[in-house]
């Protein structure tokens, strides 16, 4: 079931992330792997993760090389 008040590029992007079961922190990805899930390219993909952060269903973690992102929806 499609998200409702996201783009599409956002829902597959949700999408591909819920299928590789990123739900929790632990099981968080960088966005290079969502994009290599999603296929996507890269700049749509990161566009899509903070359309999805600023709506509360994905949260992004920093970490010491590349940030993190995971489902909290």
């Amino acid at each position: 079931m499609p998200l409702e008040d996201v783009s599409d590029r956002a829902n597959k992007v949700y999408d591909a992330m819920k299928s590789a079961g990123m739900t929790s922190e632990d099981k968080m990805r960088d966005a290079d792997a969502i994009t290599k899930l999603s296929r996507l390219p890269k700049g749509m993909v990161l566009s899509a993760l903070q359309e999805l952060e600023s709506k509360g269903y994905a949260k992004r973690r920093a970490r010491e090389k590349a940030a993190g992102y995971y489902l909290t929806k």
